[in-house]
């Protein structure tokens, strides 16, 4: 391979990287049309190295080409979801039995901190749809939910790397402000996420392996249902309008 070669692939590889990170972020929502000509004058390249990222991108699954549309970020199927997250609660109910003992009384207050924080940005979420102004979401979504970061501390907190990277793995197969919109959409599904986490802290705080095991399975398979019903609406609208 020559270095010509090389460099037009790490091009690629970087360009595809940067776009895909956009999607994740929600910078690039569902359903939005991927234009060469657009994403080569905002990167400042030719049209060649964006044809090939896209493709690169649609052989991951994340974007698709749509007749009469083009290329648009791929909304996931429910049942893409739902397997993603039977995979996700048993590990993360893993992930939290291998906690309890490890975590201490700060670690615990940091979750408790990180929870109220997620509640009181998801309200506020809320209210500033309702008067067309940006969200929370919108202006730090590619810095992590305070949803993920709660989740987060709990990989860390089991002190097993593999699993923690299997962990983020599966959370990186949809965009991570998609969570934030469900909470934000739904004010019945954001205080019983709250309580859920609430109860998982008690369970922390009492060193029950069971008990935390046993409610984080649940709480990320009821997360799961959520973010497939979402994404069965929004595909209604992002096919037929």
């Amino acid at each position: 391979m020559s270095p010509t070669t090389e460099s037009g692939n790490a091009l690629v590889d970087d360009l595809a990287a940067r776009i895909r990170a956009k999607i994740m972020s929600g910078e690039i929502p569902i359903g939005a049309p991927l234009r060469q000509a657009e994403l080569a004058n905002e990167f400042g390249i030719s049209r060649t190295p964006v044809r090939e990222a896209l493709r690169q991108l649609q052989t991951g699954g994340l974007i698709e080409v749509v007749p009469n549309r083009g290329a648009i970020v791929r909304v996931p199927v429910p049942w893409e979801v739902r397997e993603a997250y039977e995979v996700r609660a048993e590990l993360e109910a893993l992930a939290a039995r291998r906690s309890v003992k490890r975590m201490t009384a700060e670690m615990v207050d940091e979750l408790e901190a990180v929870n109220s924080a997620m509640y009181e940005q998801s309200k506020r979420n809320a209210a500033a749809a309702a008067s067309d102004e940006p969200t929370d979401s919108d202006k730090t979504a590619s810095k992590g939910s305070a949803n993920d970061q709660f989740h987060t501390l709990i990989y860390k907190a089991a002190a097993n790397s593999r699993l923690e990277r299997l962990l983020t793995d599966l959370n990186d197969a949809f965009p991570r402000n998609v969570s934030a919109l469900v909470l934000k959409d739904n004010p019945r599904h954001r205080d019983e996420n709250f309580e859920e986490h609430q109860h998982i802290i008690e369970a922390f705080r009492a060193g029950d392996e069971d008990l935390a095991a046993s409610l984080v399975r649940d709480h990320v398979l009821s997360a799961g249902e959520h973010l497939a019903h979402w994404y069965e609406r929004r595909s209604s609208t992002v096919y037929t309008g």
